[in-house]
C-alpha cells in the first residue's frame, strides 16, 4: 500500500480526493485540521504523531518536521543506500504529498490586520513538505493546488501519473513557494529600496496578442488586490480587453483620479485628446468632445460619475473602444450594450485616491523602479517671473493643465481652461514642435481666447514663448531652470504674456 499525506489550509474537494487515493490503494496521513475533517467523513486516516511518534506542539507549529516524514518524501527509490536507511530507521515511504499552504495573502489583505495576526499566517511546514516532495519529484507525487486533484485521479485511474506530469506539478511547486515567499518578503520589508526586488503576480488572462498581432502577451495582476485599476474592473459587456485596450485605460484611469469635480477623459495610444471638466457630467463630456472631435473616434473613455442616459446617448453615437465608469444605469447599460463590441467596465472609484504603488518599467536585462508623479502643484508656491500678472481664471486653467499634462508623452504641451483641453502636443522631439501643435489643435476651438499653455518641462529657447504669444497666449506655465531661462522671460515681457514656473517638472517618457 502506498501512503499520502494530506495537510491543506483550504478544505474544499479534501474529502472527495482523500476517497479516491483510499479507493486507489492509498494509506491517508493526514494532520490536525485536515485529519478531523476526514475522520469525521468516514475517510480512514492515520494521525500524523502515529508517524512521527511525536504530538503536534508550539500551537501546531511543529506536526512534520521529523526525519520520519521527511526520510519518506525524499528518500530515492531506485537508490539501495537510501532504501535500507529507510528500512535501519522503520521510515515508511510517502508516495504523495497534497499541502496547500496557510492564507497569507488572504490575511494581510483584511483590512486593520496586525503584524502580529501575519506572521502566523506564515507556514513553515507546509512549503518544506511540498519543496521536498517536488524535489523527489521522480518518485513522489505532489499537489498544491485542489484545482489538480481531478488530474491526479484520472491520471492514477488512467496509469499516466508518469514523469511528465510529476515534473509539471513540481514545477508548480517552486513557483508556488517562491509566490508565497515574495509576498512574505515584501510584506515584512520596511526599506523602499531593497537590495534585491522579489516581485510576485497572479496571471488573469491570456490576451488574442500584444501591441501587433505577432506577439503573444498575458495579464497578470497584483497579487494584493487593488480596487482601482483595470486588473479590478467588472466587464460588464463587450469583447475581452487587448493588451493595448488594456495600456489605455491603466493610463486613463490615472489620469482621471486627478479630479474632483465631474470629469470625462478621453484617451488614445496612451495620450489623452480630450478632457472635461464641468457641474454635471454631460456638460462635461460637451467639453472633453469638443476638445478634439477627430481623435476621440475610437478612443478610451473614463466618467468619475455614474453613466446617465443624457451622456450615454451622445457617446452611443460614436464608435468608443472602452467606456469605464462607476456604473452605469439599467437604461444606460440597455442603449449602450446595443453596440455588441463596445466594452462597458465599472471600477471602484471610492478608491481612486489610495496611495499607488510604484511603476516598473521592463528593459531588457532589468527593470526600472520609480515613485509615482503623484506631485500636487500648488499655486501657492508658484514663481510668477514676468511682468504681467496672471489671473485667477488663468491660474485655475493652470492647475487643471498641470493635472493632465503629467499624462502626456513628452516632449509635452498643452493648451486649456480651466476646465477644457483645448490642444494636446504630445511625444515630439523638440519642444517647439509640441508648441506648434497644441496651439495649432486649440486655435480652432471657441475658448482658445481662455487657454493657457501648460509644458511638462523648461523651454530650452525663447522660441516657444515667442510663438505661443504671437498666436494669442497671454499665460505660460512651466518648471523653469534653463540656461536660457532669462532669454524666456524677455521674451514674455516683449508680448505682456504672463510667464509663471511651477518648480515641477511632469517627463513622461
Amino acid at each position: 500500500m502506498r501512503r499520502a499525506l494530506l495537510s491543506v489550509s483550504d478544505k474544499s474537494g479534501i474529502v472527495e480526493f482523500a476517497k479516491m487515493l483510499t479507493a486507489h490503494q492509498f494509506e491517508v496521513v493526514s494532520t490536525g485540521g485536515t485529519q478531523a475533517v476526514l475522520a469525521e467523513a468516514g475517510v480512514a486516516v492515520t494521525p500524523i504523531e502515529e508517524v512521527t511518534h511525536f504530538p503536534e506542539m508550539l500551537d501546531g507549529r511543529v506536526k512534520t518536521l521529523n526525519p520520519l516524514v521527511f526520510g519518506g518524501i525524499l528518500a530515492k527509490r531506485d537508490n539501495p543506500e537510501h532504501q535500507q536507511t529507510l528500512v535501519d530507521h522503520d521510515i515508511t515511504p510517502i508516495d504523495l504529498v497534497c499541502v496547500n499552504l496557510y492564507p497569507f495573502a488572504q490575511t494581510i489583505s483584511q483590512p486593520n490586520v496586525t503584524l502580529e495576526n501575519a506572521v502566523e499566517q506564515i507556514d513553515i511546514g507546509g512549503p518544506s513538505l511540498i519543496r521536498a516532495a517536488a524535489k523527489n519529484y521522480a518518485d513522489v507525487l505532489v499537489v498544491c493546488d485542489s484545482a489538480d486533484y481531478d488530474q491526479i485521479g484520472e491520471a492514477l485511474e488512467s496509469h499516466t501519473d508518469n514523469l511528465r506530469l510529476r515534473k509539471h506539478l513540481a514545477a508548480k511547486v517552486f513557483h508556488h513557494t517562491a509566490h508565497y515567499d515574495a509576498l512574505i518578503a515584501n510584506y515584512l520589508t520596511d526599506e523602499a529600496k531593497p537590495d534585491t526586488l522579489t516581485l510576485t503576480y497572479e496571471r488573469q488572462q491570456a490576451l488574442r496578442y500584444g501591441e501587433n498581432p505577432q506577439q503573444t502577451a498575458t495579464l497578470y495582476r497584483d497579487c494584493q488586490p487593488v480596487p482601482f485599476s483595470i486588473t479590478a474592473a467588472n466587464q460588464l459587456h463587450g469583447k475581452p480587453l487587448s493588451f493595448n485596450n488594456i495600456k489605455d485605460a491603466d493610463a486613463a484611469l490615472g489620469l482621471i483620479r486627478e479630479f474632483e469635480a465631474p470629469t470625462v477623459v478621453a484617451l488614445k495610444h496612451m495620450n489623452p485628446c480630450g478632457i472635461g471638466s464641468a457641474d454635471v457630467l454631460e456638460a462635461a463630456w460637451d467639453k472633453c468632445y469638443a476638445a478634439d472631435s477627430m481623435s476621440i473616434f475610437g478612443g478610451i473613455i473614463v466618467l468619475n460619475r455614474p453613466v446617465d442616459l443624457a451622456t450615454a446617448t451622445k457617446m452611443h453615437k460614436l464608435f468608443l473602444e472602452i467606456i469605464i465608469a462607476p456604473g452605469f444605469d439599467d437604461d444606460v447599460y440597455d442603449l449602450l450594450a446595443k453596440k455588441k463590441n463596445l466594452r462597458l467596465l465599472t471600477v471602484d472609484f471610492a478608491n481612486a485616491k489610495d496611495p499607488e504603488a510604484d511603476e516598473l518599467v521592463s528593459i531588457r536585462g532589468g527593470l526600472l523602479r520609480q515613485e509615482r508623479d503623484d506631485v500636487f502643484d500648488d499655486p501657492n508656491e508658484f514663481n510668477v517671473v514676468s511682468h504681467a500678472q496672471p489671473t485667477t481664471d488663468q491660474l485655475a486653467a493652470i492647475e487643471f493643465g498641470l493635472k493632465a499634462i503629467k499624462f502626456v508623452k513628452s516632449n509635452a504641451i498643452l493648451v486649456n481652461t480651466a476646465d477644457q483641453t483645448l490642444g494636446v502636443g504630445p511625444g515630439q522631439m523638440n519642444r517647439i514642435d509640441a508648441v506648434k501643435i497644441a496651439v495649432g489643435k486649440a486655435e480652432e476651438k471657441d475658448h482658445f481666447n481662455q487657454g493657457v499653455l501648460v509644458s511638462d518641462a523648461f523651454f530650452p529657447m525663447d522660441d516657444c514663448v515667442e510663438y505661443a504669444a504671437k498666436h494669442g497666449i497671454k499665460a505660460i506655465a512651466e518648471p523653469g531652470g534653463s540656461i536660457k531661462d532669462e532669454e524666456s522671460i524677455a521674451m514674455a515681457n516683449k508680448y505682456g504674456v504672463a510667464l509663471i514656473f511651477t518648480g515641477n517638472r511632469h517627463f513622461r517618457h
